[in-house]
C-alpha cells in the first residue's frame, strides 16, 4: 500500500463499482493513517501508565502538563496541515516539480512555529498559576514541559514532511514511523524514569524527554525515507535550498491557520467542559474523563477518514476532475457514517462493559455509561462534520470552515450546554448531562453547516470547469 493513483479503464465504470473503487483508494490511504494515529494516541496512554506506577505526583504533573501542551500541539500541527492539500493538487496535475518548493517553504513555517511552541511551553508557569494548580506540582510539570518543548520543532517538521508524503498519496511511512516511536519510547520511558545507563532517575518528569528524542528519531527517520526512496525523487525536495519565501509562506498561512485554529477550538471545548464540570465533584468528573477517552480513541477512525479525504478531493482537483472530487468526499462521508453506526451501536450495546475497563466503582462507572449514551447520539454528527472538514481542505476552503466551526462549538454548544447543565432556566440544572447534551448540539449544527458548505464548495468548483471547458 505504498501509493494509491487512480487507473484509468478501458470503459466507463458503473455507480456501484466506482462506489468499490473509490473506497478501496479511500481505505488504502485511511488505514495506514489510522494505525500511525492510534500509535501516537498509545504513546500518550504508555507515558499516563508508566508515570502512574511511580506515583500519584508523577501521574498529576504529566496529566498537567499534557493540559498545556497538547492544544498547543494541535494548533502547531493543524496549522502545517496546509501542506496536505497543496501536494495532493500539484500531485494529481502531474506538476511535480513544483512540489518541492512548496514543501521546503513549509519547512521553514514548520520551524518558525516549531521554536513559538516551544516558547510557549518554556513560559507557561504563570498558567498553571493562574490555573491555581498545587504549587508542589508546578515544579515537576514545568520539567516535564521543558522536555516536551525541545521536541517541538522536529515534530513540527516531522508533520511537514508527513503531510508531503500523505499528499503523494503514501501514508505507509507515517504508520511504519508511528510504531516505531511508539516501540521506542517505552524502553526510553524506562530509562529515563528510573535512571539506566548513566541517567538520572526523574520520575514521571521522564517522560518528557523520552517523548521528546522520539521526536527527532522521528523526524530524521521520515527525512531519511523521503531522501532515498525513489517514489519522492520527482518532486525534487532535497535538491536544492531555499531561503524563506513570505509570499508563499504567507498563503501557506492563510489556509493553515484557520486549520489549525478550528483544531484547536474543538478540542479546547473539551477543556473547558472538564474544567466546569470540575465543581460536581470527583465522581462526575472521574465519569466524564472515562467517557471523554474513549470517545476520543473512537474518533481516530472518522478522523483518519477525513485526512484521506482530503488527499482524494486534492488530487481529483489537480487532476481538474471536480466531479469526481464531489464524489470522493461523498464516499468518504458515506463511509464515516457507516462507521458511526457501528460505534455507536456498539457504544450503546456495551457502555457498562467499557466503563469498567477503566474503573471498579459503581458509582463512577453508572455516571460513565450514561454519558457514554450520549456520545453515542454524537458519533453521527461527528463523523460528518469531521469528513466534511477534511473534504474542505481538500479544497482549500478553511477560512469559512473556521468560522463556522467556532460558531457551533462555542456560540452554540457551550452555551447551551452551559445553560442544560449548569443553570435553572429550564429547570432544574442536569449537570454533566447538559454540559454533553450541548456538545450534541454543537457538533450537530457543525456537521449541518460543513456540509452546506461543501456542497457549496463542490459545485463551485464545477462551474468554474464548465465556464472553463
Amino acid at each position: 500500500m505504498n501509493s494509491v493513483t487512480d487507473r484509468p479503464t478501458a470503459t466507463p465504470l458503473n455507480r456501484p463499482a466506482r462506489v468499490r473503487l473509490e473506497l478501496k483508494n479511500l481505505l488504502a490511504l485511511a488505514l495506514p493513517i489510522m494505525i500511525a494515529q492510534l500509535a501516537t494516541t498509545a504513546m500518550g496512554f504508555v507515558d499516563a501508565v508508566m508515570a502512574g506506577r511511580v506515583g500519584p505526583r508523577d501521574l498529576a504533573a504529566v496529566a498537567l502538563g499534557n493540559s498545556i501542551w497538547v492544544p498547543v500541539f494541535l494548533l502547531m500541527t493543524g496549522t502545517l496541515l496546509a501542506t496536505t492539500p497543496k501536494v495532493a493538487q500539484r500531485f494529481g496535475a502531474g506538476t511535480h516539480s513544483e512540489i518541492g518548493p512548496i514543501v521546503r517553504q513549509a519547512l521553514w513555517l514548520a520551524l518558525v512555529v516549531g521554536l513559538m511552541a516551544t516558547g510557549i511551553l518554556f513560559s507557561a508557569e504563570p498558567v498553571l498559576r493562574v490555573m491555581k494548580v498545587d504549587p508542589e506540582l508546578i515544579g515537576p510539570c514545568m520539567q516535564y514541559l521543558h522536555g516536551i518543548a525541545s521536541g517541538l520543532p522536529a515534530v513540527a517538521i516531522y508533520h511537514v514532511l508527513r503531510c508531503f508524503s500523505d499528499g503523494l498519496g503514501r501514508t505507509r511511512p507515517a504508520m511504519v514511523l508511528g510504531l516505531c516511536g511508539l516501540a521506542l519510547n517505552i524502553p526510553l520511558n524506562y530509562i529515563f524514569i528510573y535512571g539506566h545507563f548513566g541517567v538520572p532517575a526523574m520520575g514521571g518528569v521522564g517522560c518528557g524527554w523520552a517523548t521528546a528524542i522520539v521526536m527527532w528519531v522521528m523526524a530524521l527517520g521520515m527525512a531519511g525515507w523521503e531522501r532515498w526512496a525513489p517514489a519522492y525523487q520527482s518532486s525534487e525536495l532535497f535538491s536544492r535550498f531555499d531561503w524563506p519565501q513570505w509570499s508563499v509562506i504567507k498563503r501557506l498561512l492563510g489556509i493553515g491557520l484557520p486549520i489549525g485554529i478550528a483544531v484547536f477550538a474543538e478540542s479546547s471545548i473539551f477543556a473547558v467542559i472538564a474544567l466546569l464540570i470540575g465543581s460536581l465533584g470527583a465522581t462526575v468528573v472521574a465519569g466524564h474523563q472515562i467517557a471523554l477517552n474513549f470517545s476520543s480513541l473512537v474518533f481516530m477512525i472518522p478522523y483518519s477518514l477525513g485526512m484521506a479525504v482530503t488527499v482524494r478531493v486534492g488530487q481529483a482537483l489537480g487532476r481538474q476532475e471536480p466531479r469526481e472530487a464531489r464524489f470522493a468526499a461523498g464516499v468518504g462521508m458515506g463511509t464515516a457514517l457507516a462507521y458511526a453506526c457501528l460505534s455507536a451501536s456498539m457504544m450503546l450495546l456495551l457502555r457498562e462493559h467499557i466503563a469498567t475497563i477503566y474503573t471498579a466503582d459503581p458509582t463512577v462507572v453508572n455516571v460513565a455509561a450514561m454519558l457514554i449514551v450520549y456520545s453515542a447520539l454524537f458519533q453521527f454528527s461527528d463523523a460528518i462534520q469531521v469528513t466534511a472538514a477534511g473534504a474542505l481542505r481538500g479544497y482549500q476552503d478553511t477560512r469559512v470552515t473556521m468560522i463556522l466551526t467556532l460558531f457551533a462549538y462555542w456560540g452554540i454548544g457551550l452555551p447551551v450546554g452551559y445553560v442544560l447543565g449548569l443553570t435553572d432556566w429550564f429547570g432544574a440544572p442536569s449537570g454533566p448531562s447538559g454540559l454533553w447534551q450541548g456538545l450534541i448540539v454543537g457538533l450537530s449544527c457543525a456537521a449541518l453547516m460543513l456540509s452546506i458548505r461543501l456542497t457549496r464548495s463542490a459545485r463551485k468548483r464545477i462551474r468554474i470547469s464548465h465556464s472553463l471547458g
